[in-house]
């Protein structure tokens, strides 16, 4: 059932091209939706990129699917076709100790709302749990 909504996996390593290759080494096992399993290195790109979409293709096929109907509000998520989805994607680097953020856009309510009421960005008392790079 999670793949109806999030079909586009949870990210992938990013290099020379936007979706670089290597993500699944050779003899690693491979999963459906997920383009990336392997160990992470320092220096390492990454994206993580968890999202929900409402994709009515993939939702009228489970709707039939008793399986998969039986953990769905059919109506409710009806209600959600005109809506599409929201993907939220960070960048990050691999560190020798961790990591390393890379996107700096508001993320909490809190700096989201500062931002549209005009604030610059980032707010000084920002709310959010990860250090952002300059």
């Amino acid at each position: 059932v999670p793949d109806l909504f999030m079909p586009h996996g949870l990210g992938h390593l990013m290099g020379v091209d936007t979706h670089d290759v290597g993500g699944i080494p050779v003899g690693v096992e491979k999963y459906k939706t997920l383009r990336m399993n392997r160990k992470l290195l320092q220096h390492m790109c990454l994206t993580v990129e968890p999202g929900c979409y409402f994709i009515p293709a993939l939702l009228e096929t489970a709707f039939k699917d008793e399986n998969k109907a039986k953990h769905l509000n059919e109506a409710k998520l009806r209600g959600m076709y005109t809506f599409g989805g929201v993907r939220i994607e960070d960048d990050l680097f691999v560190t020798h100790d961790g990591m390393r953020l890379m996107t700096n856009v508001p993320r909490t309510v809190k700096e989201i709302e500062a931002v549209m009421s005009g604030m610059d960005f980032p707010i000084s008392d920002s709310d959010y749990p990860i250090l952002r790079q300059p």
